[in-house]
């Protein structure tokens, strides 16, 4: 499971032309799912992104978590994730897990985030969507339940 956080001061999704989430300060979340993860390799993550210091303390130091910010997170599954780009010109994506499989575990990782009492906004699973994003710093952080970044 790979995931690409986005500190962000508002971020919204849109699918047909419709707003279907929206958050203010928080992070955004694009969720990759390869075909062998499980509901540990979404717990591992979970527990990491809800506890990772990147928000500024008073003294402008990256040391507060989400949660100690009472921040929002936006979940978009984002299969290209797994857009392995080592031979040829098109990605392959032969390691993406199944829509199946993907969604159970997407919904997982959303509900669990949910358990944390933290506001959590998705996208339409499989959906072609438009996703806005106003990073804020910029910060982005890679993370992988393999512990490869």
């Amino acid at each position: 499971m790979r995931i690409v956080i986005q500190r962000v001061s508002s971020g919204s999704v849109e699918a047909g032309g419709d707003t279907v989430g929206k958050i203010g300060k928080g992070l955004a979340v694009l969720l990759g799912i390869k075909d062998d993860d499980t509901r540990q390799d979404a717990d591992y993550l979970i527990e990491k992104l809800i506890n990772l210091r990147i928000f500024d303390d008073d003294e402008g130091k990256m040391n507060l978590s989400l949660k100690d910010v009472k921040g929002e997170l936006l979940i978009v599954s984002q299969f290209t994730l797994y857009g392995d780009c080592k031979k040829g010109r098109r990605p392959n994506y032969m390691r993406a897990a199944s829509a199946d499989m993907a969604r159970g575990l997407y919904d997982y990782f959303t509900d669990k985030c949910m358990e944390y009492g933290i506001k959590v906004e998705t996208g339409i699973f499989q959906a072609e969507m438009l996703v806005k994003i106003n990073n804020d710093g910029p910060v982005t952080i890679l993370m992988d339940s393999e512990r490869q970044f």
